[in-house]
């Protein structure tokens, strides 16, 4: 139970940093009264092929974090574990082609693709133990730091 609890905790602080951060980006993007200024994010350049392959690519990531949420309201954690391991997880990297794409990012951005793919392994990973503890509580946590990657990443970088 403890164990469960800090794993609760811990993925509530890192969705809340990632969250935090996006924020942050977001509000240096507006001026007083609410108008728009210029998009603070960091440009990213990518071959003009690449930019729509990885936009297709982050289009997945959205539908699997949706198809994982429809999987664990309707109970079925093991099923949310599979989706998130062969879409997002560290199996995923060479159906997404995450070699070739990440020698055109900067460190910062590989670094949180890196933690998203590691997040959705150790999710797929809790969301199978559900079966095994009856806990949901440590998958719910791992899935926030998912989507604390996804959201971080999204704050600081931006294709054209």
């Amino acid at each position: 139970m403890r164990v469960a609890l800090i794993a609760l905790v811990s993925g509530v602080l890192v969705l809340s940093v990632g969250y935090v951060n996006a924020q942050h980006h977001m509000h240096q993007g507006k001026m007083e009264h609410g108008a728009s200024a210029v998009d603070t994010r960091e440009f990213v350049k990518f071959p003009p092929q690449l930019v729509e392959h990885t936009i297709a690519n982050m289009r997945d990531h959205l539908l699997a974090l949706q198809e994982i949420n429809q999987a664990l309201a309707g109970s079925e954690p093991e099923k949310a574990g599979k989706i998130a391991e062969e879409r997002l997880g560290m199996s995923s990297l060479r159906l997404h082609g995450a070699a070739e794409i990440a020698t055109f990012m900067p460190q910062g951005m590989q670094d949180a693709g890196t933690a998203m793919h590691k997040a959705a392994s150790r999710f797929a990973i809790q969301a199978q133990n559900v079966g095994v503890t009856g806990d949901l509580k440590p998958a719910i946590g791992a899935l926030g730091e998912v989507m604390a990657a996804c959201v971080g990443c999204h704050a600081g970088y931006r294709l054209k």
